[in-house]
């Protein structure tokens, strides 16, 4: 891009506007004077033409970007090396998702799982110099992926989540303590985490607010979200014996009070999510209030390439003076 390159002395292009009027000098002299000899019987010479003839009208084009080039050379061009040192203060957030039957229920296209997936991957993509963690629960929980910068490895354990992977329920404590458990040896100023959940607390040997209790005497921000529709929705409401889910009309029921209560007491916010625009929007929110603080220092090297130009300019005026002087010498 030409943006990458500059002049030292861009000054000195000024020099650049005699060519021309050398140029012009040059070939108006050249249209006065003109030297004829008499031939007889010239018709024979008519269209021929000598090598030498198309050479010699080149000499001028030589002289004339010879010093073309040695004027750039004397702007010294430069190519510019853009570095940049990257200081962030970065936030460790460990992303805690309920895997229980219940999130393939199909108020969200297709399911709230897949909904939830999506809206995740593109909240981990915005959050460049992040680590990043992932926590699933169910009936139990475990923690998927630790902490971690790759988010490229974390977006592919997002993307190959699903459900039937632990024992059902909805251990919601033993899924914050997981995370939390994450992040108590964390050296981050800022330590979150965002539990999503579309049920009530019915699994786990931690209660929920116990877990709280941790996650606020080691510093850690809870943000809850609720996902589901208000009223009913088509869920799974039991399984045939090949494995596959059996659906039908369920009440939805999420725990508002819980995840508000946890929320507060750790310095988060509880939001309900009742479809997928809903969902965005609230990572986007969390996404504005957990900024991440990046202090960026731009150091400029360059590459002289003044060489360059200077080499041609000074060999094309060498080869015209050559060329001038032994082959294409005429007679005065």
């Amino acid at each position: 891009m030409l943006s990458n390159y500059e002049f030292n002395n861009p000054w000195l292009l000024l020099f650049l506007l005699l060519v021309p009027i050398m140029m012009y000098l040059y070939y108006a002299r050249n249209q006065r004077v003109k030297n004829t000899i008499a031939l007889p019987h010239a018709a024979k010479f008519k269209g021929s033409t000598s090598w030498k003839t198309w050479a010699r009208k080149c000499l001028p084009i030589f002289f004339f970007l010879g010093i073309a080039s040695l004027f750039i050379a004397l702007a010294r061009p430069q190519k510019v090396l853009q570095e940049e040192e990257v200081k962030a203060e970065g936030i460790d957030i460990m992303l805690v998702t309920d895997l229980s039957s219940s999130m393939l229920a199909q108020d969200f296209a297709p399911d709230r799982l897949s909904a939830s997936k999506r809206v995740a991957i593109e909240f981990v993509e915005k959050r460049e110099y992040d680590r990043i963690g992932l926590v699933v629960f169910a009936g139990e929980s475990y923690t998927q992926c630790p902490l971690t910068t790759d988010h490229q490895v974390l977006n592919a354990f997002l993307n190959n989540l699903q459900c039937g992977l632990l024992e059902d329920g909805t251990a919601i404590g033993m899924g914050l303590a997981s995370a939390v458990n994450r992040l108590k040896e964390s050296k981050a100023e800022s330590k979150i985490v965002i539990l999503l959940t579309d049920g009530v607390n019915n699994s786990g040997y931690i209660k929920p607010l116990t877990a709280a209790e941790i996650a606020k005497e080691v510093g850690v921000k809870v943000y809850c979200i609720g996902v589901g529709t208000r009223g009913t929705a088509r869920a799974p409401i039991s399984k045939k014996a090949n494995g596959q889910f059996v659906y039908g009309p369920t009440r939805v029921q999420i725990d508002e009070e819980l995840l508000n209560e946890i929320s507060s007491y750790t310095g988060g916010q509880y939001f309900r999510a009742v479809n997928q625009a809903q969902l965005a929007q609230i990572y986007d929110y969390i996404d504005q209030l957990e900024k991440t603080e990046i202090e960026v220092n731009v150091f400029k090297r360059y590459k002289d390439l003044y060489r360059g130009f200077l080499l041609f300019g000074l060999g094309l005026l060498l080869l015209r003076w050559l060329l001038s002087n032994t082959i294409l010498r005429t007679l005065p």
